[in-house]
């Protein structure tokens, strides 16, 4: 393996982390509740791998976290997953 994809790896594996921290709080925020399926909707790597490659895109996670900490990293997610997963959901609720 080399140095890079290590390096990716490593983001990638705090990246889920921050990931996992965000979408229970976020659960919880939303539904008042806990909500085990919508979590791992949320962080699975078939919801993850609609917006490329699961891995990078929790290093990417893992980078804005390490880069400028917790709040700018959950602001990321905000910005660049949730969106998607709203559009999946509301899909999912549809098909119901």
């Amino acid at each position: 393996m080399s140095e890079d994809e290590l390096q990716i790896r490593e983001r990638a594996w705090v990246g889920d982390a921050v990931l996992c921290l965000f979408a229970r709080r976020w659960v919880l925020a939303q539904d008042g509740k806990m909500d085990g399926e919508r979590v791992i909707r949320l962080t699975s790597n078939k919801f993850l791998s609609a917006l490329g490659n699961p891995t990078k895109v929790e290093a990417q996670i893992g980078a804005v976290f390490e880069q400028e900490g917790l709040s700018a990293a959950f602001q990321h997610i905000e910005t660049a997953l949730l969106p998607l997963f709203l559009k999946q959901e509301k899909n999912r609720r549809t098909l119901k």
